[in-house]
């Protein structure tokens, strides 16, 4: 038996992290756009990336690393991606790396902007031999992490064991735009003191992306610097794997939501709840095309209840399907019952009501089989092109 309990704050509380966020002079702005994750002691280290095939230069750094190896820091600067800067875009994580003047071991460097130009690295260096390692400023480092996010995206739970341990696990994310189910520009560092085995991380990081961030869509582009990192300095000495598997669930489904809810200008998060599929791979494919197609989104901006964008969707998804079984509902509201449309003017009215709300579902029953799967996406309207036709300014 277990007991997990959400608190409030950022990575800091948990023992032996320390982190901050300042300004580096990579937005014009002043706002905040370096931060760093410190460990007091070695931490082990998980990650998982972007399927993109042009992944930037901070992925293929940490690659180089041994399979096993361990760190104690990590840097990450907003506003420059570092993608497409080739073997320059590695070599300048190594200059910046071998320019500090504190020890670090096996450093870890991720970035998140606009793609195609090499890092200030001077800027950099001169604005990390500033840090102080002994900070806890977990909402500096969130500020520092942001793009277009409209607000910091932390999440933070202890978990009680029975034989009276407990271990803390949070995060601290970014990510508002470009999200795409191919690991949903996102970026997530978890933290946690769990004595949790190096064989059971990487698992367990894989099984939550599945129905966390690869299941979200803004805008259907998969970012080149798709980041979750998972660090665990085993400072508390307690683990359970079940506790802590749905912990971990519980964070990162806490931070996916919150960057579906962000969508840059959205105002609608909406879960897509695929049911009644021949298996769960055709539920998950119906789902994610619904998350994903523009005529949907916009839609959901317009708070049109338009069933036939729906039915057609996941049509085009090619999966088993038949319209003399399939069942469209927004939440509760019936609009299309095997076969028949239900859609007279007394359930569109109802159907309209539930688009009004911030947050819904649209649920679809195939009546085949039992697969199933929900993705989650969001409206998309006039200030999504706003922010993104002007984005490198």
């Amino acid at each position: 038996m277990f007991t997990i309990l959400p608190i409030k704050g950022f990575i800091d509380q948990i023992d032996g992290f320390y982190c901050d966020g300042i300004h580096a002079g990579l937005k014009p702005n002043g706002n905040k756009d370096l931060g760093f994750i410190y460990s007091d002691v070695l931490c082990d280290v998980e990650a998982v990336f972007t399927l993109n095939k042009f992944q930037a230069a901070p992925l293929k750094h940490y690659q180089i690393y041994d399979k096993n190896f361990q760190t104690n820091f990590v840097l990450i600067n907003s506003k420059n991606a570092n993608a497409m800067t080739g073997q320059k875009g590695i070599d300048d994580i190594n200059t910046i790396f071998s320019s500090l003047n504190f020890e670090t071991i096996n450093p870890i460097m991720s970035s998140t902007g606009v793609i195609g130009n090499p890092l200030p690295i001077q800027k950099i260096i001169d604005a990390a031999n500033s840090f102080d390692l002994n900070s806890k400023s977990g909402e500096n480092l969130s500020h520092a992490i942001m793009t277009t996010d409209a607000y910091a995206k932390t999440s933070m739970y202890e978990v009680k064991l029975e034989d009276g341990s407990s271990f803390k696990i949070g995060s601290v994310a970014k990510g508002a735009g470009m999200i795409n189910p191919n690991l949903a520009t996102m970026l997530c560092f978890i933290c946690t003191d769990a004595n949790i085995p190096k064989e059971d991380m990487l698992e367990l990081l894989k099984l939550s992306s599945h129905t966390t961030f690869n299941a979200i869509s803004v805008d259907g582009d998969t970012s080149t610097n798709d980041t979750i990192l998972l660090l665990a300095n085993k400072k508390s000495n307690s683990y359970d794997k079940e506790a802590f598997k749905e912990a971990l669930r519980l964070v990162m489904h806490d931070m996916a939501m919150l960057m579906v809810a962000d969508g840059e200008g959205a105002k609608k998060a909406v879960a897509f709840e695929v049911i009644g599929a021949k298996t769960n791979d055709e539920a998950e494919i119906a789902a994610k095309a619904l998350s994903n197609s523009l005529l949907v989104k916009t839609a959901l901006y317009g708070e049109d209840p338009n069933f036939g964008r729906i039915a057609s969707t996941i049509g085009a998804s090619r999966i088993t399907c038949d319209e003399s079984s399939l069942v469209i509902s927004y939440n509760d509201v019936i609009v299309f019952n095997k076969g028949e449309i239900c859609f007279d003017e007394v359930q569109e009215a109802k159907a309209s009501k539930v688009l009004e709300n911030d947050k819904y579902k649209v649920i679809c029953d195939i009546g085949i089989g039992e697969g199933k799967f929900t993705a989650y996406g969001c409206d998309l309207g006039y200030e999504y092109v706003k922010i993104n036709a002007d984005y490198r300014t």
